[in-house]
């Protein structure tokens, strides 16, 4: 059974996520109305997924996302949320968010959304990823700036694959493909994994 812990600063809502996720067999493993509490209810109970809703006092669901990948948490977060500005998104997307569901309608995609993570995919709203395309390519450099060889590694990591993946695909080593990573985002101005991939995918818009 997927244990889940829910933070939100609204009690009524984060009392109808709870009851729809209990009919669907997941348990609550606990729950939470600030961020900083949200921290530390995550790692008392240690939940399989995080639900963090984006705005809450004290620390708001960016700032739990964040601190948790500071200190080496990577287990699934899916942030709930009404509306998530430019900043937020970002931010999200740099933080390896690995779901954004939108309060209105969450009951619907709540459920399937966690065990979609919980199998190791990515959940992002269609228009979300294309806002966030946008706003990337926004004072980034283009992919013309790579090497052939960095371009085949940027075109895997958008493909999905790990560095071990990529290493044994083009006969080298994990760390020479970290080292053409780290170089690679240098060149076209990303910071990680997440906007190198979007820059990718978006490479053939107008």
């Amino acid at each position: 059974m997927t244990r889940v812990v829910i933070a939100d600063d609204h009690p009524f809502l984060r009392t109808g996520v709870e009851a729809v996720l209990r009919s669907a067999g997941i348990e609550i493993a606990g729950s939470a109305g600030d961020g900083n509490e949200a921290l530390q209810v995550i790692a008392r109970c240690d939940p399989d997924v995080a639900i963090i809703d984006v705005q809450m006092p004290d620390r708001d669901g960016i700032g739990v996302l964040e601190a948790m990948r500071t200190d080496g948490d990577q287990r699934p977060v899916i942030l709930l949320t009404a509306h998530i500005d430019d900043d937020r998104l970002i931010a999200a997307l740099r933080a390896n968010v690995n779901a954004i569901v939108f309060k209105q309608g969450a009951e619907q995609s709540l459920v399937e959304t966690i065990e979609r993570v919980g199998r190791g995919e990515k959940v992002i709203d269609p228009a979300l990823t294309s806002r966030a395309l946008d706003l990337t390519l926004t004072g980034v450099g283009t992919l013309d700036r790579l090497a052939p060889r960095e371009r085949q590694i940027a075109d895997a990591v958008a493909k999905g694959l790990r560095n071990r993946e990529i290493g044994a695909q083009l006969g080298m080593t994990e760390g020479s493909i970290k080292v053409y990573l780290n170089r690679i985002f240098d060149k076209v101005g990303v910071e990680n994994r997440t906007e190198l991939a979007i820059l990718v995918h978006g490479k053939g818009r107008s």
